[in-house]
């Protein structure tokens, strides 16, 4: 099996999620096997500074899944480890201080397009009228004193494609498009959070066009409490900070774009005027939405002509982008471990049928619940 960025994605998420409930063995496995999908991932990269890039984080997992092996063996719980990450920043600072932003921040230029991100229209036409416009007409923004980029949220259940429409964003103009972690700021071994964020909207400066996209957003602007970890008092204001300063000469091409689950867990401040100015809800796949992944997902497989994309488009309605993939998938693995197992070559009757696509579809339990969806709708109604 050939793995891919979002195998990537997903073990890191799940690993900063048991990170952050504690859950020191399930958040060390995860880390241990994105570092894996990174090490294949850097092999894969076309140029060599992104496959030094890729190795560096790496080696940031690997950092990440040893600090949960001694916090583990420590008997600790999740905010005393936050002020260990803390303590060891701060105790390397003085070793990383002026570390090139580029030797850990990876920068890609995707080639996707709007087109190739199933459904959402009203929120693709959302955003090219707010964000990519200015960009793709400086002059006319200039004239009208419209400021090219800003602050975007994008939130929403997961497995809804947010992360792709954002790199389908910078890929409709062109822009350097910086792919940020929280883990990647907070590393003990990156230097101090407040100025690992400095660099990296330094860095994104420097380019033309740039897109700075931060998945998992909560963990790193979350709302401030008195109790919480004094490493997240300093990095909300330098992030707030950042952003104002999009405003300034040489830096309003650039945008931030973050992505939350669970959006209700921001810093509120991150939602004033001048921050997240636009804040963009991505729903559930719609019908043309759904029957646009089928095509992508199961339209080159060899399907039974019993398979009417129209009439199981009906049956995945609730289902998340993420959910069709892996029900496509599951579906391919049933016919293709018959055809294995064969002991003849012709493997013409082995096809993805109408009865194996139902069984997979009733078997996957929808990953969005509807008490979620009212949770999002209260919301977006609040905002």
């Amino acid at each position: 099996m050939q793995l891919t960025w979002d195998h990537f994605e997903r073990f890191k998420t799940r690993g900063l999620d048991a990170r952050r409930a504690g859950q020191w063995d399930a958040a060390r496995v995860y880390f241990l096997e994105a570092a894996r999908v990174m090490v294949a991932l850097s092999k894969q990269a076309t140029t060599e500074p992104l496959a030094e890039a890729r190795r560096a984080t790496a080696e940031k997992l690997l950092d990440l899944a040893k600090d949960c092996e001694d916090a583990k063996s420590g008997n600790r719980k999740a905010p005393v480890a936050n002020r260990k990450l803390e303590t060891q920043s701060e105790s390397n600072q003085g070793e990383e201080e002026g570390k090139n932003a580029a030797d850990w921040i990876v920068k890609e230029k995707p080639a996707l397009r709007f087109d190739d991100v199933a459904g959402l229209e009203d929120v693709k036409t959302d955003i090219k009228l707010k964000m990519l416009y200015p960009f793709a007409h400086p002059e006319l923004a200039e004239k009208f004193g419209i400021r090219a980029g800003g602050g975007v949220l994008l939130y929403g259940p997961p497995g809804t494609g947010k992360t792709m429409l954002a790199k389908a964003t910078a890929g409709e103009i062109d822009a350097a498009f910086f792919v940020i972690s929280p883990a990647d700021i907070l590393s003990k071994w990156v230097g101090e959070a407040e100025q690992n964020i400095k660099k990296l909207f330094d860095e994104a400066a420097q380019q033309p066009r740039s897109i700075i996209f931060i998945d998992e957003i909560e963990a790193l602007v979350p709302a401030r409490r008195d109790d919480g970890s004094s490493v997240m008092q300093r990095v909300v204001p330098q992030i707030l900070q950042s952003i104002e300063g999009f405003a300034k000469a040489g830096t309003g091409a650039t945008m931030l774009m973050g992505a939350t689950n669970v959006p209700w867990q921001l810093d509120p401040a991150m939602m004033r005027p001048g921050r997240f100015d636009e804040k963009i809800y991505i729903p559930l796949p719609d019908r043309p939405a759904r029957l646009k992944l089928l095509e992508i997902y199961l339209g080159k497989r060899p399907l039974a002509d019993e398979v009417k994309f129209e009439t199981l488009v009906d049956d995945l309605d609730g289902y998340s982008g993420a959910d069709i993939r892996y029900i496509c998938d599951r579906s391919a693995v049933i016919p293709f471990m018959a055809a294995a197992a064969s002991d003849t070559d012709d493997d013409s009757q082995h096809v993805i049928t109408p009865a194996i696509l139902k069984d997979v579809i009733s078997d996957t339990p929808r990953s969005v619940t509807q008490e979620m969806l009212k949770r999002f709708d209260v919301f977006a109604e609040q905002r």
